[in-house]
């Protein structure tokens, strides 16, 4: 094969690269965006009939809550076996996983057709969910940065961020067609299953596409040294990396504080303290949404241009000052400056979001990349992100319906991560296929096994 056809070749295989993990990043925020709308609408009444309103509600939504929660715990051991494993057969299997369930809730007979089993089958579906999102969306980032040039990897991991903006437009609007399309009845009978019987589609053509790449070039580089025989990643990335851990995690608490605040609580604020119609809501989410897509590939192809550092403070600094006209501006109740806040806010957060693929998988060596970048970005989310809803709603009662306790809180998030950053160390070029030597890895094995026997 001449020089010619091998870069066609390569490039082929970088572009089915960051194809296989956009569907799956794709499909993850597809079902967070549906799952969420339907827990608070329809599934109340379809799997919690036999309770009063309010109860069915919070029933419902603790449903949705369990798929969180079950994220950390697939992060931690999908990338313990992705770093011994490969990237790939991780990403087969999380993203059959994740189809298979989807594609269940879909078919899943309600409560007036097998009683208690019917919330019973939907809280192990989600669990199951969850897991499988929790590697999903490590692994599926690795599997696009490790195939990316290092002039481009800034670029791809854009193309990751904008995955969220897109998926949310995409699921209301699928929604909205369907509840708009058919009768209500219809639509609580079979219309609110056909979305996620519908996944099942892009899961199929995420599994051709991943089967069609290789390993990536690091993890292949990574099989010819000693160092992925021996040791434990999740052990090793804890022993030997975990300042590199704490730090990209107290960074990513900003984002994911202000995502959540954005998306979740911004949206109440609007409709209900403000008595903004719920449609004009809606719209100002879209919109704001398309504001997050240019925002997500801007800060990624930027940040190859000017560094990770730079183009992280950037962001950060702008969500920091965005922090303290934010409800003043929604206060206005008029509706182009409400547009102009809330795209501004939400498109620097993902213009941060952007760059975190990359940021995360250039912070690691290749023998605990899955480990780390996973840890890192299920602890802020675990810590910061689901948390801030209801810690937002918590705090504007505390304030007897002030919003300055909520940018308090935010903007401590936003100040620590903007600490993180400015100390991180630049990893813009830096040799994705580099490895702790095997001396390290065997020693904190070592160590950490007799610490095990002394105790």
């Amino acid at each position: 094969m001449d020089q010619q056809s091998q870069l066609s070749a390569h490039q082929a295989m970088r572009t089915r690269a960051v194809t296989a993990a956009a569907i799956g990043t794709a499909l993850e925020w597809f079902d967070f965006t549906l799952y969420g709308a339907l827990a608070a609408t329809v599934l109340p009444r379809l799997f919690f009939p036999s309770m009063n309103p309010t109860s069915a509600l919070l029933a419902s939504l603790a449903t949705f809550g369990v798929g969180l929660a079950a994220r950390p715990l697939g992060a931690i051991i999908c990338g313990h076996l992705g770093d011994k494993l490969g990237r790939r057969n991780l990403m087969l299997g999380t993203v059959t996983v994740m189809g298979v369930s989807s594609m269940l809730i879909g078919f899943l007979p309600t409560y007036a057709s097998i009683g208690v089993w019917a919330p019973m089958l939907l809280v192990l579906l989600r669990i199951l969910q969850g897991f499988a999102l929790g590697g999903e969306s490590t692994g599926a980032q690795l599997m696009a940065i490790e195939h990316a040039s290092p002039d481009r990897r800034g670029k791809y991991s854009g193309l990751l961020g904008l995955c969220s903006p897109l998926s949310q437009i995409m699921a209301n609007g699928v929604l909205l067609l369907l509840s708009s399309t058919m009768p209500a009845q219809a639509f609580d009978t079979y219309g609110w299953r056909i979305p996620f019987i519908l996944s099942f589609i892009l899961v199929i053509v995420g599994l051709y596409i991943r089967l069609r790449v290789s390993e990536t070039p690091a993890f292949v580089a990574l099989r010819k040294t000693e160092v992925v025989h021996v040791g434990s990643p999740l052990r090793d990335v804890l022993h030997l990396h975990w300042r590199t851990v704490l730090r990209w995690m107290l960074f990513f608490c900003g984002p994911a504080a202000i995502f959540y605040l954005i998306v979740v609580f911004s949206l109440s604020y609007v409709t209900k303290t403000l008595g903004v119609p719920k449609q004009t809501g809606f719209l100002l989410l879209m919109g704001a949404n398309v504001c997050a897509i240019v925002g997500a590939l801007a800060g990624g192809m930027l940040s190859d241009r000017i560094g990770r550092r730079k183009a992280l403070a950037i962001g950060s600094t702008a969500t920091l000052l965005m922090l303290f006209v934010y409800f003043q501006i929604l206060d206005t109740k008029s509706f182009v400056p409400m547009l102009a806040a809330m795209g501004f806010f939400l498109g620097f957060t993902q213009f941060q979001s952007g760059i975190q693929p990359v940021a995360f998988a250039e912070a690691f060596p290749t023998n605990v990349r899955y480990s780390g970048s996973a840890l890192a970005y299920t602890g802020a989310n675990l810590v910061a992100g689901g948390p801030m809803p209801v810690l937002a709603v918590w705090l504007f009662a505390l304030c007897n319906g002030s919003p300055w306790g909520v940018v308090a809180v935010c903007a401590t998030f936003n100040v620590i991560s903007l600490i993180a950053i400015l100390t991180a160390p630049e990893t813009l070029g830096i040799d994705m296929n580099r490895v702790d030597s095997a001396e390290e890895v065997i020693g904190a094995s070592g160590q950490a096994s007799m610490q095990s026997h002394s105790h």
